[in-house]
């Protein structure tokens, strides 16, 4: 019974979309961490965000809460895990290519940390793709993009302009 309930929970779980990225659902852009079913029978799904202050949490965990009734789960909870830190590297394969496919540059594999963080204010260097055309022959239009997560591209070959999700 409880992987019957487990299923029915991540199935419902995995309509609920990014409200800032509506191509990816919570579960294609690793924000989606666990779904269980605690002692007292309630479901309860863990949430990481993508970055301290994230605007979207509290709709995400509301999106999670109405899919949950829904489903007939009247006991469901949504808690913030905050350990271990979100990264890009958490978005799947078929997430990438949602964004690729909306336009929007998917990040590359995010850097690897350990100790002290150096802080840069100049602008970050990335391997980033035109996601029209393909073409590597793109420059920085901004750091700040449509959202906190994002900056802005522009293609020098097609001369289209775009989102990049950074690497974080």
């Amino acid at each position: 019974m409880a992987v019957d309930t487990l299923e029915r929970a991540w199935a419902a779980a995995a309509r609920v979309v990014d409200p800032e990225l509506p191509m990816l659902t919570l579960i294609d852009l690793g924000v989606l961490r666990d779904i269980a079913v605690d002692d007292d029978g309630a479901v309860v799904a863990a949430i990481t965000p993508t970055y301290s202050g994230c605007p979207a949490m509290a709709a995400m965990r509301d999106d999670l809460l109405r899919e949950f009734q829904d489903a007939g789960f009247q006991d469901a909870r949504v808690r913030v895990a905050l350990e271990p830190a979100w990264t890009t590297d958490w978005i799947t394969p078929e997430g990438r290519a949602a964004l690729a496919a909306a336009g929007i540059s998917p990040p590359g594999t995010a850097p690897r940390r350990s100790g002290p963080v150096t802080i840069s204010l100049l602008p970050t260097r990335r391997a980033v793709h035109c996601p029209q055309c393909g073409s590597a022959d793109v420059e920085l239009s901004s750091e700040f993009g449509s959202t906190a997560c994002k900056a802005m591209y522009r293609c020098r070959a097609c001369l289209e302009p775009f989102d990049h999700v950074k690497e974080i």
